[in-house]
């Protein structure tokens, strides 16, 4: 039992390195108090001697003399404490009642960071970013919670709608297998946002870690457009593909959702008989992945704000979509070392361009 317990390896506590106070901290409070102490002495020694040449006190009365060099010591070792400790503790103190504040609720404080001392310059300076990452992280869990609430409260208002009509007796074969098919496109319209919340959820938490493998890129495109093909040949699209051959090495799975969100998108904004083109090209230990329509395009507001959460530029087609899909996509291509850039204008089209770093396991990579 002994040796099994002594091959255990022992979990180090992070409370233990706070605890340790920085050498040059140590030595700067060692440094004040020393020479607190010795000016304390010093003037306590010159002013006793004056008293005594000046004849004001006599050496044989030492009660006297020990009385006055305490008084002075005292006053001397209270002012120069007083003087050296008030711009610490002044920090000090108004760091506590910023922690107050930020206990109650309130996110928008900041302590000065001119201050001498580097600890506690330094100190200032990381409550300050705390404050501003805790009013950020409240923005948006404020944001999430109202977000997702809207988009949950408008398909189960349709779903409990149309289920109410379903209980009607009078109504015809015909509306009742309407009423279904839209209870059936609004519970899918839940599920993908449920999953898409987790999933985006999930690896907002995650930096390290996702699992990769070696796949074929270029033919992975060509899948998800198969998927999407009743989209296209709907609206009579015409695609041009333009793909290299590449194996990369990556997340299959999180890379298909990019790809899937990013054509969807553009099948839905193109216009009838449209043209959607699709690049794949290695270029300068990068892989180029372009994605171009010929429709409605975006504004510049919409372009600066269409990786946000939830948000969605088109109004008018927001109940085909929940604002989520290039957020998601965009974490995904981080994950992976890459980018996502957009470009577009109005009425003229949009093009997404991902741009993932080559590795050693992509096949065909130039060392």
């Amino acid at each position: 039992m002994d040796n099994q317990k002594s091959s255990e390896p022992k979990q180090s506590n992070p409370t233990k390195k706070w605890r340790k106070c920085p050498k040059r901290l140590s030595v700067m409070f060692s440094l004040l108090t020393f020479l607190t102490l010795t000016l304390t002495i010093l003037f306590s020694a010159l002013l006793t001697l004056l008293l005594i040449r000046t004849g004001i006190l006599v050496r044989q009365n030492r009660g006297i003399v020990f009385f006055v060099i305490a008084l002075v010591s005292i006053l001397v070792g209270t002012i120069i404490s007083n003087y050296a400790g008030r711009h610490p503790l002044t920090a000090i103190i108004a760091m506590s009642n910023a922690t107050q504040e930020v206990a109650r609720g309130n996110f928008d404080v900041s302590l000065d960071e001119n201050i001498r001392i580097k600890e506690l310059r330094e100190m200032a300076h990381n409550f300050n970013l705390m404050a501003k990452e805790l009013a950020g992280t409240e923005i948006l869990r404020t944001d999430f919670v109202e977000n997702v609430s809207h988009e949950f409260k408008t398909p189960l208002s349709a779903i409990e709608g149309y289920a109410t009509l379903l209980q009607k007796k009078d109504i015809s074969a015909e509306k009742r297998q309407d009423y279904t098919k839209k209870i059936l496109y609004n519970t899918r319209r839940l599920s993908t946002l449920t999953s898409n919340i987790l999933l985006l959820s999930r690896l907002e938490n995650q930096e390290i870690g996702i699992k990769k493998e070696s796949f074929c890129l270029d033919e992975q495109l060509r899948e998800i457009l198969l998927l999407l093909e009743e989209g296209w040949t709907e609206k009579q699209l015409e695609l041009e593909i333009d793909l290299d051959a590449v194996d990369y090495y990556g997340n299959k799975d999180l890379l298909a959702h990019v790809w899937q969100n990013i054509l969807s998108n553009a099948i839905k904004f193109a216009p009838e008989n449209g043209i959607i083109h699709i690049l794949l090209r290695r270029e300068n230990g990068s892989l180029i992945t372009s994605i171009t329509d010929n429709g409605i395009g975006m504004s510049e507001d919409v372009m600066r704000r269409v990786f946000e959460k939830f948000y969605q530029g088109d109004f008018s087609r927001s109940s085909q979509g929940n604002g989520l899909g290039l957020a998601l996509a965009k974490r995904i291509i981080d994950l992976h070392g890459g980018d996502i850039a957009v470009s577009s204008k109005e009425g003229k089209g949009t093009t997404f361009t991902v741009t993932l770093p080559l590795t050693l396991h992509t096949k065909g990579y130039d060392t």
